[in-house]
């Protein structure tokens, strides 16, 4: 038996219910995996739930505004897969009306699309036989076949979607590419596989050799910056807000006045009668955020960078998850 009948036929008993391999509409794939895109499913789905419910067609997402879909997107993280899903949705609507393409070759022109994505929807909406590789699937490769090298190598990388392409069954590539990432979701699972229910236990490199938990491998991770923002909280029925910077981090969204330090306390920062409310550590891929929010009586920066906004209003705009936490508990919205 081949090994993509061994994973379809396993893939039929275990699958999960997830609306969008319930639609072969490419516009509704695609949507799902731009939010999926390092996204656990459990997490993406009411997302994605309420982006096709506000948004059910190609045309609709791209007449929204910036604002309107990073409000949305609240919390999900990776913000700027947001913003590109906004432009493509433009493009792709100036191109081909109301009508997202389903074909790798017409996908792969549009700009914010590449070839993991353009995989995913031709062989999903379409069956073109296009292997996708995500973490599940380099999973599942790496320790069937043994590849001790870092994955994140090119040769490495080509290696694998080689492997991934010679794996597909041409005529079924859409249930392939599902039951391939599905066993790498359930089964082959970054910790703690449950290699007693996998059907490829028998030639599996890494049950063999006893190496789960080696593989796959990577280049070891750079140290991550640590950065201290300071954030102000001012003791009236208004909050003063800005939109962040384009070049940093959650750029777009709003933030309340802040001072970045190299401290986490306030000290010679020339601030009256501070309040700590409260401290957080928020971490992200390459940096680490340690947050304090502070109450004071007034703002002590120019207010003609900000806009003034009642605190009852706060909730209709988009900021990042940990000052939309705070804001939340504090006004209550």
């Amino acid at each position: 038996m081949k090994i993509s009948e061994v994973l379809i036929k396993k893939y039929l008993e275990i699958k999960r219910d997830l609306p969008w391999r319930n639609t072969q509409d490419p516009y509704y794939i695609w949507l799902s995996e731009v939010i999926l895109q390092q996204t656990r499913v459990n997490q993406g789905l009411p997302y994605f739930t309420k982006f096709s419910q506000i948004f059910p067609n190609l045309e609709s997402l791209a007449q929204a505004s910036e604002d309107q879909i990073l409000h949305l997107w609240q919390g999900l993280g990776y913000y700027s897969r947001a913003r590109n899903m906004l432009n493509t949705a433009k493009i792709a609507f100036q191109t081909y009306g109301n009508n997202f393409p389903s074909s790798y070759n017409e996908l792969i022109k549009l700009k914010g699309i590449g070839p993991y994505t353009a995989a995913a929807i031709a062989s999903f909406a379409a069956n073109e036989p296009y292997a996708v590789v995500d973490g599940n699937v380099i999973r599942v490769i790496t320790r069937f076949v043994g590849i001790t090298e870092p994955v994140d190598s090119s040769k490495v990388k080509k290696n694998i979607h080689a492997i991934a392409q010679e794996w597909m069954d041409p005529k079924h590539a859409a249930l392939h590419n599902q039951a391939i990432m599905e066993l790498g979701a359930l089964i082959c699972k970054p910790q703690n596989p449950l290699c007693s229910e996998c059907p490829l236990i028998g030639a599996c490199y890494a049950y063999k050799h006893n190496a789960q938990k080696d593989l796959p491998c990577k280049t070891p991770k750079k140290a991550k910056k640590t950065r201290y923002l300071h954030y102000f909280l001012v003791n009236d029925k208004k909050q003063y807000i800005r939109k962040r910077d384009t070049n940093d981090i959650w750029a777009g969204l709003y933030e309340l006045p802040l001072i970045e330090s190299n401290s986490a306390d306030l000290e010679n920062l020339n601030i009256y009668n501070p309040l700590l409310h409260s401290k957080h550590t928020h971490q992200l891929s390459h940096q680490t955020l340690k947050i304090s929010f502070w109450e004071i009586e007034d703002l002590p920066f120019n207010k003609k960078n900000y806009i003034s906004v009642a605190n009852e209003d706060l909730a209709q705009y988009g900021f990042p998850i940990v000052l939309q936490k705070t804001l939340s508990q504090k006004f209550k919205l």
